[in-house]
């Protein structure tokens, strides 16, 4: 099982899409939406939290998720879920996209909402966690947030666009970022080609322009 949790960062849809190719490669997730989240994807997604399963009932409007019976969407004040306990047995996770006051709350041990315990769960735990900070430019408290959580065990991953993917589109960009965070999770995907994939296809072009 796998935590995800967005917040109040611009980009959301980098975790929407995550929890859509998790739940298609059969991985449990379970979810968490800040307040700030639910507001910035209102603007950007034009999508207004509704109902008792607000993320399930996004997930299922777009309708890229196979299947949301692996899916379980908590309160992010509900320090009673079993993500505020190191008893609950989540494997790793993600925070995308991750604003700089949940880097900073995470970096200083404030686990004063859901989704900073979690993070704090995770780091005392010893499991993975993996943030994608979401700002540019980064200030020098930024940066050294996010060097301390690094010292902690965190993985630091910004939504750093790889152009030999070649993207054409947003949705490109989007699921290149998604697929980086999978490979991470050690999770096959086929979000993009990776870098050993594209020179096995181009190796015969070449030797083929070569004997001619």
């Amino acid at each position: 099982m796998i935590a995800v949790a967005i917040t109040g960062a611009s980009g959301p849809l980098l975790g929407i899409r995550l929890i859509e190719e998790l739940l298609n490669s059969g991985e449990a997730v379970y979810a968490v939406v800040s307040e700030a989240a639910w507001s910035v994807i209102a603007h950007e997604l034009s999508y207004r939290k509704a109902g008792p399963a607000p993320l399930a009932a996004l997930l299922l409007k777009r309708g890229k998720a196979s299947s949301l019976k692996l899916l379980k969407e908590f309160d992010p004040h509900d320090l009673f879920s079993p993500l505020a306990s190191g008893s609950s047995p989540f494997g790793a996770m993600v925070v995308v996209p991750c604003s700089m006051k949940t880097l900073s709350a995470a970096a200083s041990g404030y686990a004063d909402s859901l989704i900073t315990r979690a993070c704090d769960v995770a780091l005392k735990e010893k499991r993975k966690l993996i943030l994608v900070p979401r700002e540019t430019p980064l200030s020098a408290i930024h940066l050294e947030n996010m060097l301390r959580l690094s010292r902690a065990g965190a993985t630091i991953l910004p939504p750093v666009m790889g152009f030999y993917s070649g993207p054409k589109t947003i949705g490109d960009m989007v699921d290149f970022v998604t697929g980086k965070i999978l490979n991470l999770l050690g999770i096959k995907h086929r979000l993009f080609k990776s870098w050993e994939e594209q020179a096995s296809a181009a190796a015969p072009k070449a030797k083929k322009r070569g004997a001619a």
